[in-house]
């Protein structure tokens, strides 16, 4: 994810999908990363997955925050439904499975 206008597509989406930020910078980011894009077979094909690198596109997580009322972490994944965050974890409390559970 790079703009606002990507940010306003995912809030007038209807059903889910997720939001991953991240620090290019972090170490714990990275591994949090790594285990998202390992265990990205389990995600459905009709689950959108969006990437977003917060210290490029620092304006565009700002938004990401404000638009969803949720505090700014790094890493952090949340869930959308509807254009509401309906799950927000970060750091090592980032689990897929736990966010794809929340789809039943």
């Amino acid at each position: 994810m790079e703009t606002a206008e990507q940010l306003s597509g995912i809030k007038h989406q209807q059903g889910y999908s997720i939001i991953f930020k991240h620090s290019t910078r972090c170490s714990i980011s990275l591994m949090a990363k790594r285990r998202l894009e390992m265990d990205r077979d389990n995600i459905p094909d009709n689950l959108p997955l969006y990437f977003l690198d917060l210290i490029k596109y620092r304006d565009v997580s700002n938004q990401v925050a404000q638009d969803f009322q949720v505090h700014h972490q790094s890493p952090q994944l949340l869930l959308i439904k509807d254009g509401e965050c309906v799950l927000d974890q970060s750091h090592s409390g980032i689990s897929l499975e736990e966010a794809l559970g929340e789809l039943k």
